[in-house]
């Protein structure tokens, strides 16, 4: 049974850090696409970042450039997302996905798995 199981979120003040991870497990994710997206309220998910789980295609959505990393660390088998700078526009649930995405990795249809969600809330 295949599982991506995100933490890392949490409340925290604009300007402030916070790191996601993302724990991956039942299969080889070596082929895949990992990404992760967010949902606001009463907003549609949108792309955040993506990588290769072997490393490399590295994309970030606009509005994270410059504040946001994605990396991922094979031992673990879990990739993370760096996220410094918070803003509250940042404000939202953050899932992560990986799937073998044969088109652009900004699409969510392109991934299989899914994780659960976790919240992230930057104050003003």
């Amino acid at each position: 049974q295949v599982q991506l199981v995100e933490s890392g979120g949490g409340l925290v003040q604009a300007g402030g850090s916070l790191r996601l991870s993302c724990v991956a497990s039942g299969r080889t994710f070596s082929s895949y696409v990992m990404g992760w997206f967010r949902q606001a309220p009463g907003k549609e998910r949108e792309f955040v970042a993506s990588m290769r789980w072997s490393g490399g295609n590295i994309y970030y959505a606009d509005s994270v450039k410059g504040r946001f990393t994605i990396s991922r660390d094979n031992a673990k088998n879990t990739v993370y997302l760096q996220m410094n700078s918070l803003k509250p526009e940042d404000t939202a649930v953050y899932y992560c996905a990986g799937g073998l995405v044969l088109g652009s990795p900004e699409y969510p249809k392109g991934y299989d798995y899914w994780g659960q969600g976790t919240q992230v809330t930057v104050s003003s």
